[in-house]
C-alpha cells in the first residue's frame, strides 16, 4: 500500500467553497480509479490555512496509472479553486 500526502493552502474563509468543488471534482474522479482505497482531508490545528489530503492506494502502480492528461483535465475542472499542493509519498510498513 502507498499513501499520497498532499498539502494545499486553503484559507479558513474559502475552505467550505473549496471543499465543495474538491468533492465534486477530484474526490469523485479518484473514487472511479482502480486501486484507489480511500481519501481523507485533514486540517492541522496549528496551521488552519492548510488542508492535507491523505490518499490511500493499493499500490504505487495504481496511483501512477493516472495520466498527466487526466490530472490536467480534473485540475481544469477545479476552475478558480485549483490549488497546487506539495506532495509526499509514504509506504505503509505496519498497520495495527
Amino acid at each position: 500500500m502507498v499513501v499520497e500526502y498532499l498539502t494545499f493552502s486553503v484559507t479558513t474563509a474559502e475552505r467550505t467553497a473549496w471543499l465543495a468543488v474538491e468533492e465534486s471534482t477530484w474526490s469523485r474522479f479518484l473514487k472511479q480509479q482502480p486501486g484507489f482505497i480511500r481519501k481523507q482531508l485533514w486540517v492541522d490545528r496549528d496551521r488552519p490555512d492548510e488542508v492535507v489530503a491523505v490518499i490511500w492506494w493499493q499500490d504505487f502502480e495504481s496511483w501512477q496509472s493516472i495520466s498527466a492528461d487526466q490530472v490536467e483535465r480534473v485540475d481544469r475542472s477545479m476552475g478558480p479553486w485549483l490549488r497546487h499542493g506539495t506532495c509526499r509519498t509514504m509506504d505503509l510498513i505496519f498497520d495495527c
